[in-house]
């Protein structure tokens, strides 16, 4: 007994000791999912100060996704040509010209141009973004998982309090602050993360080439997660695109909203979701969880007019999304014997297909019928990932042996 408490104190004490490289990725991963949540509380206001439509202002997220799912194919030729170190910083760069340029600018369609930009950027980083820190960490997949989940939820959580801040002296402000904290990031990368990158553990000696995502969707299990991942985002991007037209709040009031849910869904995918995979498999939390959102997206619909049941879902909604961010993304991590730099492209190129319609497609659908449509068209469509899950059961139940050996 002593020997396995004296077994579990050194994985402690391991644990605590990641290389300065993963902390490097971890702090600019915070950073960079700031933007995400930074621009969520202006969108009414962008669209009021520049005469748009809802569903020209969701296209910020239409073009961003869309340029993101199609930059994820050459993520892996990039990497591997220049390395996983200019890859991050070449991404940070991007990300920072293009915001603060979109931060500039008097028109709606130029922004959204600008947002694909934007996109080409955020796909350089977060590719290689969950490689590195997979690579790098001495803790196996699923806690190295755990650690990029948990950036991404302290930069979602942080990011609409910055956002409702900035947004409320003028819409322009959150563009240019994801431009600075960009640069931060970029100090992080250039000083902490050595020469001598992820990509040298993993890919030398190999060649990636353009096909090789396409070569990797011959893995039914990458093609089962990804579509899941695809129906899922309908769900995700209608909840954080349209849910702050329907809220009746300013932008300090959308950033404290989606500062609950960012909390809950940076708590959840560190602490709930690693018991629930143990306890319940990854498969049936992820099922589970999935459920109850589209169960909400519903909820949601039906009493879109009623301000307290919008604001009280979404935050909770933030709960049952961190948990299965982080289910979903161990999965694809061993859902297949490649590497996990194509797994991740070929994944990251379905989901965000999703994406990048939803977003779209729910300011279209509340202009064209109500403004309740949105929500259960996306609830219906998460409900479809659950049933496609399902059906697909014997190609995907194997993640959980995986992780375990």
């Amino acid at each position: 007994m002593s020997s396995m408490t004296s077994h579990a104190a050194m994985e402690d004490a391991q644990h605590n000791k990641q290389p300065k490289a993963v902390w490097a990725v971890f702090f600019a991963c915070i950073i960079a999912f700031m933007g995400l949540g930074l621009v969520d509380p202006i969108l009414p206001a962008i669209a009021s100060q520049l005469d748009a439509t809802p569903s020209e202002v969701t296209l910020l997220f239409t073009s961003y996704n869309a340029v993101m799912a199609v930059a994820m194919l050459v993520t892996g030729v990039i990497s591997s040509k220049f390395g996983t170190k200019m890859t991050l910083i070449s991404g940070v760069v991007v990300i920072a010209l293009f915001s603060t340029l979109g931060g500039l600018s008097n028109d709606v369609w130029t922004i959204v141009g600008l947002r694909g930009g934007w996109g080409f950027g955020n796909a350089l980083f977060v590719a290689t973004a969950l490689t590195a820190i997979v690579t790098l960490s001495n803790n196996g997949t699923a806690k190295a998982v755990i650690l990029y989940e948990a950036a991404i939820g302290l930069g979602i959580s942080v990011g609409p309090l910055l956002g409702g801040f900035l947004g409320g002296m003028t819409w322009r402000g959150p563009f240019i602050g994801v431009g600075v904290l960009m640069v931060i990031g970029f100090i992080f990368l250039i000083t902490l993360m050595p020469a001598g990158d992820a990509s040298s553990h993993s890919t030398k000696g190999t060649r990636t080439s353009i096909l090789d995502p396409f070569r990797a969707m011959k893995h039914r299990s990458i093609v089962v997660f990804g579509l899941t991942a695809c129906l899922y985002n309908f769900g995700f991007f209608t909840l954080l695109a349209y849910a702050p037209f329907v809220m009746g709040l300013d932008e300090h009031g959308i950033g404290l909203v989606f500062i609950g849910w960012g909390v809950l869904l940076a708590v959840t995918s560190v602490f709930m979701a690693p018991k629930l995979q143990k306890k319940y498999g990854t498969i049936s939390s992820m099922c589970t969880m999935l459920t109850l959102f589209a169960l909400v997206l519903i909820v949601m619909g039906i009493w879109t007019s009623t301000q307290w049941v919008i604001i009280a879902c979404v935050v909770f909604a933030g709960a049952l999304l961190g948990n299965n961010n982080t289910l979903i993304t161990t999965a694809v991590m061993n859902a297949a014997p490649i590497e996990r730099s194509t797994a991740s492209a070929a994944y990251s190129f379905l989901r965000f297909i999703g994406g990048a319609i939803a977003p779209f497609l729910a300011g279209k659908l509340a202009e064209w019928y109500s403004p309740n449509l949105p929500f259960i068209v996306g609830g219906v469509f998460v409900l479809i990932s659950v049933v496609f899950v399902f059906v697909n059961q014997q190609h995907v139940h194997h993640v959980d042996d995986v992780e375990v050996h």
